[in-house]
């Protein structure tokens, strides 16, 4: 159900109805407060979003249009106030001198989670070193989204954001992922993806991926293979509309094969006991110590036969 907002006795205040229930939102604390909003579906806002935009004293967005679209539809009249790459340093000491002001102000994005790939970095940094507080209204993260359903591992991730517009300058960055032992994320836009799915082919191989594609909104679409199917597919498909994520597993570890641990064995024997050498070894190729440690008793008790 949507809230309706509408004056209290106190002008002061404002009240909604949220789920059949009239609810008044707290007064907020003074400082910054950096609430994540959806990346698509507004369904998916929570519950102290709404509290938090209904009270603060000015919302903070990228674009004030797009905010809008939110505030209007839970029928929150906070004034807005656009902050982007663009107006940034000149905005940035107005929106500082309200909060030295004591004023409670809501920092957004266009969608999902402040401070993933937009400009308010900047902002939280300069209110922290002029010693305003700064809250977390945690929520929708469209990384974070499509990190879980990408059916890759999760334990260890990289969020690169958008690569390099420039070919050159992409190749190089790619190259410095290519050993980062974790599942990278990338944003990417709809022109771009098929030239970057084959760039990324390229300099990372031929790795597991999912390309993620309007989520949470009605077109969502989830594409599963490897990095060379995937570009493949889109170099041929029309060019993909909306907003992108692009999840990519982490860099497959080469097993060391038996001849390099019997050559690393070899060398290890001429210094180190048996116990001694299939240890060393183990650790340095990452194999199985009690495989190592029969091949090295079999290796000394040859050279022992040789010898004899």
């Amino acid at each position: 159900m949507r809230p309706d907002f509408s004056p209290s006795s106190d002008s002061a205040e404002r009240t909604y109805i949220l789920h059949g229930q009239r609810l008044t939102p707290p007064s907020l604390i003074p400082g910054l407060h950096v609430v994540a909003t959806p990346i698509g579906n507004l369904g998916d806002v929570t519950l102290r979003a709404l509290a938090t935009l209904a009270a603060a004293d000015l919302i903070v967005c990228e674009d004030t249009r797009v905010t809008a679209r939110l505030t209007n539809h839970y029928g929150i009249g906070a004034t807005l106030l656009a902050y982007n790459d663009h107006n940034a340093p000149r905005m940035r000491p107005q929106i500082l001198n309200r909060l030295n002001s004591g004023q409670a102000v809501a920092l957004v994005s266009d969608a999902g989670t402040p401070m993933v790939s937009d400009p308010g970095f900047k902002l939280v940094r300069e209110a922290i070193e002029a010693g305003v507080a700064v809250f977390s209204a945690p929520g929708p993260s469209a990384a974070l989204a499509a990190l879980t359903l990408a059916g890759l591992p999760t334990d260890r991730f990289f969020f690169e954001g958008f690569l390099p517009a420039r070919d050159g300058a992409r190749v190089n960055r790619l190259a410095e992922l290519k050993t980062i032992p974790a599942t990278l994320i990338f944003y990417e836009s709809g022109p771009r993806l098929a030239d970057s799915l084959a760039a990324m082919a390229t300099a990372l191989g031929d790795r597991s991926a999912t390309v993620a594609r309007e989520l949470t909104k009605a077109f969502e679409t989830v594409y599963r293979g490897t990095l060379v199917s995937l570009a493949t597919d889109f170099a041929l498909a029309d060019e993909p509309r909306g907003e992108i994520v692009v999840i990519v597993g982490p860099p497959v570890e080469e097993r060391a094969s038996e001849h390099d641990m019997e050559a690393s064995l070899a060398v290890a024997l001429d210094s180190l006991s048996v116990k001694d050498a299939a240890t060393t070894v183990s650790a340095r190729l990452g194999l199985p110590r009690r495989d190592v440690y029969a091949r090295a008793v079999e290796m000394a008790a040859e050279r022992r036969s040789r010898a004899s």
